[in-house]
């Protein structure tokens, strides 16, 4: 009987090991916390006529009610050290006639809280609804970046007057600093298209501290990047950018974040003429533009989940529909792990002209992670030859692991458009980094 009960406990054992074993790579959960609060068919969605009308700058403290509906009309400040409120489950639309967009300036905060069951949603006013709509969510802190002299962001705005510019001004000394809260959240047709500078974004972070909280954000049909993140300290959970023109998530100018348990879905027929990623980490644009003295942007990307959602990945690839999903500049600190890159072009590329010594390597670590049906894996921009690459990150100890595996099979279920499920079915896969264990 002891011998039965010892073996009953080994079982037991092992088969919880295995259940813990599903969540160990990209995004985890004992549940899909992707449900409930999540809309993959925002295009299906109608919402109420506005009641009110935001527009110019809100100065002092204001509270959004659910039970309005708020237009954003042309470019709305949140100024004077105010507060924005908004309510549980308020529907906010931005105006496609003038660009609407909203702004929370240094100093100023939002505290858009909404619950699992009621998110708070910023969608288009457009009956039939399009990527780039409206002018999306600025948020600009008190946050250090690299840029000489902080910066500014009016390329984002139409028709500024003076007055409005010391609104656009972000970044300082307090790391610590809040901007306020933002959890579930849905941000839907946002990236405006700007003539000269090319496109806003879903939301754009400048110099946000890391005292503001972010989690359980969505955004849906960007016209430019997803999450945009310009320098500051931030710690970022449980983010999903889904068929996004530009980037899902994109840092630069120094930024010291942390992404954690976060979803990317590309589509290949989706995608700006540069090229779009799922991942894109930089220390600058333009090199003259960045101040050494301060420091070089920095990621830990832990848990994230990128994929291209195609069932015709080679054919897209001949058609140039397809490109890297993770793209790393010059002068940047990566450490990604346990994180899933599936169906890409290839699954990492580095900038032209980088060289692969150990010293530059040891900044840009991947490990544990899952490169999953990628036409190659880790390479240099314009450099066919990947053998010191995939001699590095292929050795054992970086615990990476390969396979050729089709989406409908890599991840729990992604067939389901209203609630679907981009957990990694783990158990599948691995325990080695040369073999494929089927169940």
């Amino acid at each position: 009987m002891q011998n039965f009960t010892y073996k009953i406990a080994i079982i037991l054992f092992f088969a919880i090991s295995l259940g813990y074993a599903q969540q160990e790579k990209g995004i985890y959960g004992t549940e899909n916390w992707l449900s409930n609060w999540t809309d993959f068919q925002p295009e299906k969605e109608e919402y109420d006529e506005p009641t009110v009308i935001l527009r110019g700058n809100i100065s002092e403290d204001t509270t959004l009610k659910k039970r309005e509906v708020y237009l954003l009309n042309g470019s709305v400040f949140v100024t004077n050290n105010a507060v924005l409120t908004i309510e549980p489950g308020t529907v906010i639309l931005g105006d496609f006639d003038t660009k609407g967009s909203l702004t929370i300036t240094k100093g100023a905060s939002i505290i858009a809280d909404g619950v699992e069951t009621d998110p708070i949603i910023f969608s288009s006013n457009r009956g039939v609804k399009r990527a780039g709509d409206w002018g999306g969510l600025m948020i600009l802190g008190e946050a250090p970046t690299s840029n000489y002299g902080n910066g500014a962001m009016s390329t984002f705005h139409n028709n500024i007057s003076s007055e409005s510019y010391a609104n656009l001004v972000y970044g300082g000394e307090n790391i610590n600093s809040t901007s306020g809260i933002m959890k579930f959240v849905r941000v839907e047709y946002a990236g405006k298209r700007n003539r000269e500078e090319g496109y806003s974004n879903g939301i754009l972070l400048a110099g946000v501290g890391k005292e503001t909280i972010l989690e359980n954000i969505m955004v849906s049909f960007s016209g430019g990047d997803s999450f945009e993140i310009w320098g500051g300290n931030v710690i970022l959970e449980r983010l999903i950018s889904y068929k996004a023109n530009g980037n899902d998530f994109h840092f630069n100018y120094g930024t010291q974040g942390d992404l954690k348990n976060s979803l990317a879905v590309r589509s290949p027929y989706v995608s700006d003429r540069n090229g779009s990623r799922a991942l894109a980490i930089k220390s600058y644009d333009k090199r003259e533009e960045f101040d050494f003295s301060k420091k070089l942007t920095s990621l830990n990307a832990h848990n994230l989940t990128i994929l291209n959602q195609t069932d015709k990945l080679k054919e897209e690839i001949e058609m140039g529909l397809i490109s890297e999903g993770v793209y790393v500049g010059k002068d940047v600190s990566l450490n990604m792990q346990k994180g899933v890159i599936s169906g890409f072009n290839p699954a990492v590329k580095f900038e032209k002209g980088m060289q692969p010594t150990q010293q530059s390597l040891e900044k840009i670590r991947f490990t544990s992670m899952y490169f999953n049906n990628c036409n190659g894996n880790i390479y240099i921009d314009n450099n066919p030859n990947n053998d010191d690459l995939e001699n590095w990150y292929g050795n054992r100890a970086f615990y990476n692991v390969y396979s050729k595996s089709p989406n409908f099979e890599t991840f729990i279920n992604i067939t389901d458009e209203k609630r679907p499920d981009y957990r990694l079915r783990i158990n599948r896969i691995i325990t080695a980094n040369d073999k494929e264990i089927d169940d």
